[in-house]
This record gives C-alpha cells, structure tokens and sequence, in this order.
C-alpha cells in the first residue's frame, strides 16, 4: 500500500471521526452501510472477526454487539496514528476481547478458522486486494462470510458527479484509479455463494461472499 495513503490517514487521525460526518453533506449515510456490511456477515456470539482497515474503530461496537464479550475482534490498519484513535476507543470502552494489528493488508497472515472478515472503504486501497480475498476465503470456516463495502465508479446517470466524488475523496487518497477497481469481482472469483447491490448512484457496493 502506498506511503501517500498512510501519510494522508495520519494526516487526518485525530480528525477522522469528524470527517467521516461530512460525507452526509453529500448525501451518503455511511453509518446505515457499514450497519448493513456488519449486519450481512451473519455474526453469533462467540465468533471471531477480522476487520480490515479498521481506522479508528467505527465499526467496534456494531461487532461487539454482534460476538459479545465472548467473542474476538481484531482489527487491523496500515496506519500508526489511526490504531492510536483505535486504542483509545477500546480503553475508554473496556473493551477486553479486541486486538488491534499494524500491518499491510497483503502481508497480513489471517488466523485461521475466521467466523468472518470485512472491510468498509478501505480494502481497494490495496492493489493487491485479489490476493486479499483469496487469502481471507482460506482462512474462513465453511459457511461463513468475507464482505466488503467500498466505493466504485457509477455506470449511470450519476457518473457525471464522479468529478465531485473524487475531490472529495482525495484527501483521503481515493482517486480515480481507486474507484476503477473492482474487489467485488474477486469475491465472485473466490466464492461459491455470492451477493452483490448498489448504493447512492453505483458509486458504493456491498458485495458478500460467502465460503461454502
């Protein structure tokens, strides 16, 4: 992964969570698709979870109201300052069953015998993501499921804000490039059980696959 990404996220760390917010000026409610990316991978108590690009640790709670304390969650990012953030929410929560990992998505050894993995906005910053998804769906147990929600470029009508989109988007280092990649399509590579929508204009997915 890039050294601009990583520096643009630490660039941004202390900030992020407020960030995020701004994406409703433009309509997007990301917190609804990260409940749904969250809410697709079928979690019971007691699972294990890995989530890739973890950020700040957004997505914690909606896990561990999913696994319960019994549970583990592991949380993994590129980048130092935003597992700082990460930290503070799990000290400040108590949070005893959640391991945060520093590393590159694609030399990240998954656990083995996962009860799911995912990744909100953040896996198609990898240009090696199909190794990813490979990776992940060996390290899954049968029956359980690798999902990902992350940004595209429209194929309709709305592609004309796709201008917009990406200025946006570009402090946070999703360029155009980023949005021409196609993580989705190594899922149905990888997967047996598959499923795929489109959100606000075809510029977001979520695409699960599920390992049969």
């Amino acid at each position: 992964m890039s050294s601009s990404i990583i520096k643009a996220y630490r660039k941004y760390a202390d900030n992020y969570d407020f960030a995020v917010k701004l994406y409703r000026l433009l309509g997007i409610k990301i917190g609804k698709y990260r409940k749904m990316t969250v809410n697709s991978l079928e979690l019971s108590k007691g699972d294990t979870v890995v989530e890739l690009g973890c950020g700040t640790g957004l997505n914690f709670s909606l896990i561990l109201d999913k696994i319960g304390e019994e549970g583990k969650l592991i949380g993994v990012d590129i980048t130092d300052k935003m597992l700082d953030q990460a930290k503070k929410r799990v000290n400040g929560r108590r949070w005893k069953n959640v391991e945060l990992v520093e590393s590159d998505f694609a030399k990240y050894q998954f656990p083995q015998k996962l009860d799911g993995i995912f990744a909100t906005g953040a896996l198609q910053y990898s240009i090696q993501y199909d190794k990813i998804i490979k990776q992940g769906h060996d390290a899954l147990k049968p029956n359980k499921k690798f999902a990902i929600m992350d940004f595209k470029m429209s194929q309709g009508p709305a592609k004309i804000f796709a201008p917009l989109i990406i200025f946006f988007t570009k402090p946070f280092g999703a360029n155009e490039e980023y949005l021409k990649r196609t993580a989705w399509k190594s899922i149905e590579k990888y997967f047996e059980k598959t499923s795929y929508r489109e959100g606000w204009g075809g510029f977001l997915y979520l695409s699960v696959g599920t390992k049969v």
